[in-house]
């Protein structure tokens, strides 16, 4: 019987689906002993915390090296962790880099390895599914062409749905929106979603804020931003310029939701904005090194995940030199003035939405859990 469960979630989106994991795993067996590595969200539905992803915020090559000490530590720190309280079943959510390093640490102690959410492998690093074999005890994908990758490489797989379906709620209309933030219901929105991370936000922001700013001299609009939970407003509006923006913290599906259109950092969040079917663009910028060694190594043209999904480029991609103010003001304008491409848009990011599966991701992945024997 499975009676304690280590999770290691590196990010905000990881924390956000952990966090139905952890939820599913107390209502189906209540004295479940749960710890790891997570977020506020992982924390509320029950998980001890021994690191918190805020301690986490950095991406990239370059970034990384940075923060070797620190994450060498916190491999030690996790590693007596498994040594002296012996969990059941390690699950590890995304975050491939540590995860598939920890993978092997833990394997030695004979702890059952569950890996939610595929490192993406079909984009590059291919030679990672190699690595799983006999490391990765039970593969849950959430996009369904990932499971012809691993069953090829006879890794034990089973697409559960994405976890997605579960928490895309919003429950202020149009009207209710923007009453609440004092925006003017006339006038189209343009959303900023530049991300979680400072480091990420610090190569994006103020290309999207300077995009925004030309397209208000253009046409009549509200601007917003949406500020991930992780992040201070504070942060934000002492380094940059956001008179007249409206800051929105917590409540991002409410900005996808209503927004018009959005200029989103690639991630998880092209694909929360697909589902709410809202026109967008998406935008990645990072240190020139990260850049080039990424660029030698990717396997896919399209990077963000909305396109990946869709099979095809349905939302245009800004990427590195192309990810500027005036690039992007330009070609927003041009979409948002064509109704007809707009429309044509929003059906192709429903249509993206249909291939995700059904709603049930987490009890799917907290029964599999608990089945490990």
């Amino acid at each position: 019987m499975v009676q304690r469960v280590m999770i290691i979630a590196g990010e905000a989106s990881g924390d956000l689906h952990g966090s139905g994991v952890v939820r599913e795993l107390k209502l189906l067996s209540p004295s479940i002993d749960i710890y790891g590595v997570g977020g506020e969200k992982m924390k509320k539905a029950g998980m001890d915390l021994i690191y918190d992803i805020k301690e986490l915020g950095f991406m990239g090559f370059v970034e990384v090296l940075k923060h070797l000490p620190f994450l060498k530590t916190m491999e030690r720190t996790l590693e007596q962790i498994v040594r002296f309280k012996k969990p059941d079943v390690l699950l590890l959510i995304d975050y491939p880099g540590f995860n598939l390093r920890f993978a092997k640490i833990a394997k030695r102690y004979g702890v059952k390895i569950v890996y939610y959410i595929s490192p993406q492998v079909w984009a590059w690093h291919r030679s990672r599914v190699k690595k799983m074999q006999g490391l990765v005890d039970k593969m849950l994908v959430i996009l369904p062409f990932e499971v012809d990758v691993y069953k090829a490489n006879g890794i034990d797989v089973e697409f559960v749905g994405h976890p997605l379906l579960e928490v895309l709620e919003h429950t202020l209309d149009r009207k209710n929106f923007c009453k609440r933030f004092g925006l003017n219901d006339g006038k189209k929105i343009i959303a900023l979603l530049p991300g979680s991370r400072k480091q990420e936000i610090d190569y994006i922001f103020h290309e999207m804020i300077s995009a925004a700013r030309m397209i208000a001299l253009e046409q009549d609009v509200e601007i917003i931003v949406g500020v991930a939970p992780t992040l201070e407003e504070e942060y934000l509006k002492t380094l940059y310029n956001l008179k007249g923006f409206h800051l929105i913290k917590g409540l991002t599906y409410e900005v996808m939701a209503n927004a018009d259109f959005a200029f989103v950092t690639s991630g998880t969040a092209t694909l929360e904005t697909a589902c709410f079917c809202t026109p967008m663009f998406v935008v990645y910028k990072t240190s020139w090194v990260t850049y080039m060694i990424v660029r030698t190594l990717i396997l896919i043209r399209n990077i963000g995940l909305v396109n990946i999904v869709a099979g095809k480029t349905i939302v245009p991609e800004f990427i590195q030199h192309r990810a500027n103010a005036r690039v992007l003001a330009k070609s927003a304008l041009r979409l948002l003035s064509d109704e007809k491409r707009v429309a044509e848009m929003k059906s192709e990011l429903d249509q993206v939405k249909g291939k995700l599966g059904n709603i049930g991701a987490a009890r799917k992945v907290a029964e599999r859990i608990l089945a490990m024997n």
